[in-house]
């Protein structure tokens, strides 16, 4: 009941910001509906991400302003749309979050554990977004527009793109899922929610992919795609897989190059 609350709570609040007419009656208009970003709560909370990305934090006392996301130190206009990339500093493939993580390690002082003490903010007891949260969204923001278009060029970037696209398919755990088994063929829903072919349908995953991080009306929280993956694998019942690893790093990579081509639009907004 608490969820069903907060959704109704969530879309009366967007109502009359978009525009909207208690008479809508289809999933597809409530949706329709939502895609206007001058009522998405997430810029506010991008706004957030960007003074924790410039203030001087961290044992080091340092921002986030120097550490390069694959188009030079401080370069965030584009860097999003070609994640995940191969960084040569760390010898291994890192999408937004993890790389955002490496850059509070080394530039800012933290440690992996203090970043991973809170990962996500929770719509249980009405908590914010995390940093964490609030830094992907404003970094992924800058590319906004921007077609996606990771590069695929060295060893580990083909590595990590394979291995994404075989544990696609992999079945796990008790229940015997695998992502492929919601996501690999068309006409598919969890109640109104419709899932895309993510490999059988480009449109699909472009549709997807081109609109994370989103902001989540049932959560009143932007979500990211780490946040999605824990999810998804929270939903399989499988164990807590760890933020921003090699295992959900690889998925996004695959996700990532079968989306190739669209168009970012974000921040999205999703039930």
């Amino acid at each position: 009941m608490t969820k069903l609350k907060t959704l109704a709570a969530g879309i009366a609040l967007l109502m009359p910001a978009l525009g909207m007419s208690q008479e809508l009656k289809t999933a597809d208009e409530y949706r329709a509906a939502l895609q206007d970003k001058f009522a998405n709560p997430a810029t506010l909370i991008a706004d957030r991400g960007e003074s924790l990305f410039k203030e001087k934090r961290g044992p080091k006392n340092a921002s986030l302003e120097k550490c390069d996301f694959g188009k030079g130190p401080g370069v965030l206009k584009g860097a999003f749309a070609e994640l995940p990339r191969y960084f040569k500093d760390t010898n291994k493939v890192e999408d937004l979050e993890s790389r955002i993580v490496t850059c509070m390690v080394t530039l800012q002082g933290f440690t992996e554990a203090e970043i991973k003490a809170k990962l996500f903010g929770s719509q249980q007891v009405n908590e914010p977004n995390t940093d964490l949260e609030v830094l992907a969204l404003y970094i992924a923001l800058q590319s906004d527009g921007m077609k996606i278009n990771p590069p695929l060029k060295h060893p580990k970037e083909k590595e990590a793109r394979m291995v994404g696209e075989a544990l696609f398919f992999t079945r796990h755990g008790l229940m015997d899922f695998s992502c492929a088994t919601c996501h690999a063929s068309d006409n598919k829903r969890i109640r109104l929610q419709e899932l895309g072919n993510f490999v059988g349908n480009k449109k699909d995953a472009q549709k997807t992919m081109s609109t994370w991080p989103t902001y989540r009306v049932s959560h009143g929280l932007a979500r990211n795609m780490q946040h999605r993956m824990w999810d998804c694998m929270w939903q399989m019942r499988l164990p807590d897989v760890d933020y921003a690893s090699p295992v959900t790093v690889a998925l996004i990579s695959f996700l990532t190059d079968q989306a190739r081509g669209a168009t970012l639009n974000i921040p999205g907004i999703r039930r």
